[in-house]
């Protein structure tokens, strides 16, 4: 296991872990994450443990093309109740994201030195957010970097059924991005198309 010091490098991602854990410790300075998304990295962790720095392989991600969207999805979409912004929200994106309930998740690992860190990612241009709104309320929203034309996801949060689909779906469908880097595998974006590739295969597209 490597463990990291102040100075802003990692290992060689071919030398992580089977479930793609790379190295620990260091720190969630801009410049640091920067360099990690750029390689491929990128931190997860409990609000009790130290910084992890992952990179799995095979990548779960998904391709614009490949995006689905079920007949249900369609009539939700037409029927246009939801309202959808990008960048006007993101410390509450990542707030709602961080206090959001999820299935066999104790605490969170989007703590306030996560919401900093990335907060300044976004003052940097880095960091975008897709909020959704019905009736002037946030219900839903997710977060993430773009390098490189590829946009590496990192939560989202609904608080009314479809909103954060709504959100993810507009995402994809109004953008330019090759590819949209899910990092692990969940059902619900691999019923919206999203699928495993090598991880080398991922890194070319960085």
């Amino acid at each position: 296991m490597h463990f990291l010091t102040r100075k802003i490098e990692f290992p060689d991602v071919t030398e992580a872990s089977a479930d793609g854990l790379l190295a620990i410790g260091g720190d969630l300075t801009a410049e640091r994450l920067i360099h990690a998304y750029s390689k491929g990295i990128f931190p997860w962790f409990q609000d009790d443990e130290p910084i992890l720095w992952w990179s799995p392989d095979p990548r779960f991600v998904l391709f614009p093309e490949d995006l689905k969207v079920s007949k249900s999805m369609r009539q939700v979409l037409k029927k246009d109740n939801f309202k959808v912004s990008t960048n006007t929200a993101f410390r509450t994106v990542l707030e709602n994201c961080a206090q959001i309930k999820r299935h066999d998740q104790y605490g969170t690992w989007i703590t306030d030195g996560m919401i900093n860190a990335y907060v300044k990612l976004h003052e940097l241009g880095i960091a975008k957010s897709v909020e959704v709104w019905q009736d002037d309320a946030l219900v839903g929203g997710l977060y993430g970097i773009e390098i490189n034309n590829v946009f590496c996801g990192e939560s989202m949060f609904t608080k009314v059924s479809n909103a954060s689909k709504v959100g993810f779906i507009s995402l994809i469908q109004n953008s330019n991005y090759q590819l949209i880097d899910c990092q692990l595998h969940t059902k619900h974006l691999e019923s919206l198309g999203a699928k495993h590739i090598s991880r080398n295969d991922f890194l070319n597209y960085l």
